[in-house]
């Protein structure tokens, strides 16, 4: 739609919610620096200010980078919205209406956010992530409906700023299906920080009442929020752009079906990222591109990646990748796991914040790395020599062998490949 280069990472999505993230980080470190004896007064947020570098400092920069790229590589833009009109052709809606014939075609539509199941939307005060993240106010007190990673990282960006925070889950667990001595670090530090956090939970008719919103939360009587975030997951945005004039196939959470070089069953259409679903993740749709553009220009490529990591950028943040070791014992899988706590990293120690961990998920004959957890601050920078590992295939004696920097947290993926070692 329009001629605005670049998907919902970078003007709705990762983009802006890290860069929030970072203005929460810096509240939180100010006030927590009076225990090196350094005093800071309360914090004065400028909501307009805070937009401003978000949008113009940040996204508005990227942007910009890619429109550039763009016409360095001359690439032709179309604005408008483009449908297809059978396995050759599409039409394109807008201002400037046209017909389009293509030798191959490639769809990168992304996803859209899941309503609350069940709940009628009570408009303009019940937000989805997008919507949240434009912060279009501080609310007193804020509902945040879904314990995964998006519902988790808008919730630490209000608590930060002022907003009473409450988190319902429907599941047991906050991030369902992580490896819960990685949650734990994180369920800690968001009880502390967050108004009430409520597992095991579903969320009643959402009602909106004298300029605030009822919320039933599980048999509980209704309670009266400012502002409600509905962070629910995602479905794939594959309607309405004609697929069903191709053999495009799509499942029933409208995700489109690909093949390992991210070829649709019309073979001159090919899809990438959110669209195609699980795992809604940038960088796996980036690296779907490369293999889309390799294959549509006749070299051979397929997305045959063994490891794509996952991050959740809270405070502590939470990264990992390949197999966990919940995944392993659910499919009866044996592993060995050694386990690193960053109570015993000098570097975590200079940071003040011992709370983290390191855990390495092996095959127990071969010592080859399977899988990588990490928990603690800038895990989501660690992962990837967790990654590196997973997808070369290399052994606990590899990184153990390999010399890492001291002091530095990415010692304890050596320490814990170490520690594996130790107990053969």
């Amino acid at each position: 739609d329009g001629k605005r280069l670049g998907g919902l990472c970078l003007f709705e999505g990762c983009v802006p919610s890290k860069a929030l993230l970072h203005a929460a980080a810096l509240i939180d470190q100010a006030g927590g620096a009076a225990e090196l004896g350094i005093e800071f007064g309360p914090p004065r947020v400028s909501l307009d200010l805070l937009r401003k570098w978000v949008s113009e400092r940040v996204v508005g920069r990227l942007a910009r980078g890619l429109a550039a790229a763009a016409r360095a590589k001359g690439v032709e833009v179309v604005g408008g919205r483009a449908v297809f009109e059978g396995p050759r052709q599409l039409r394109v809606e807008g201002d400037e209406p046209q017909k389009i014939r293509f030798a191959h075609a490639l769809v990168a539509t992304g996803s859209a956010p899941l309503p609350l199941a069940g709940s009628p939307p009570a408009r303009e005060r019940v937000m989805d992530p997008s919507a949240a993240l434009a912060l279009p106010e501080v609310p007193e007190r804020l509902l945040v409906v879904g314990g995964g990673y998006v519902g988790l990282e808008i919730g630490t960006v209000y608590a930060a700023i002022g907003s009473a925070v409450t988190l319902v889950e429907t599941t047991d667990d906050l991030l369902p299906g992580v490896d819960r001595d990685l949650v734990q670090p994180l369920a800690r530090r968001v009880g502390s920080r967050f108004a009430a956090v409520h597992l095991g939970t579903r969320v009643g008719e959402l009602v909106e009442r004298d300029g605030r919103v009822e919320a039933r939360l599980g048999g509980a009587a209704p309670q009266p929020f400012d502002r409600v975030l509905v962070a629910e997951g995602r479905r794939a945005r594959s309607d309405g752009i004609g697929l069903e004039t191709t053999a495009v196939r799509t499942d029933e959470r409208g995700a489109i079906a690909v093949d390992d070089r991210c070829r649709t069953d019309e073979s001159r259409i090919y899809a990438v990222g959110d669209v195609t679903g699980e795992p809604m993740l940038a960088h796996r749709a980036m690296r779907q591109g490369v293999v889309a553009a390799e294959a549509i220009a006749g070299r051979p490529a397929a997305f045959d990646n063994m490891a794509v990591p996952a991050v959740v950028f809270t405070d502590p943040e939470i990264a990992w990748c390949g197999l966990g070791e919940r995944e392993a014992g659910r499919a009866g899988r044996p592993v060995r796991v050694a386990k690193v706590p960053w109570a015993a990293s000098g570097r975590a120690a200079t940071l003040g914040r011992a709370d983290g961990l390191t855990k390495l998920v092996l095959d127990p004959e071969s010592g080859r790395v399977l899988g990588v957890g990490i928990v603690g601050p800038g895990a989501g920078e660690l992962i990837a020599e967790g990654t590196l590992a997973v997808e070369a295939a290399l052994t606990a004696e590899d990184l153990a062998a390999t010399v890492h920097a001291h002091p530095t947290r990415s010692e304890t993926l050596m320490e814990a490949a170490a520690a594996f070692l130790r107990g053969r």
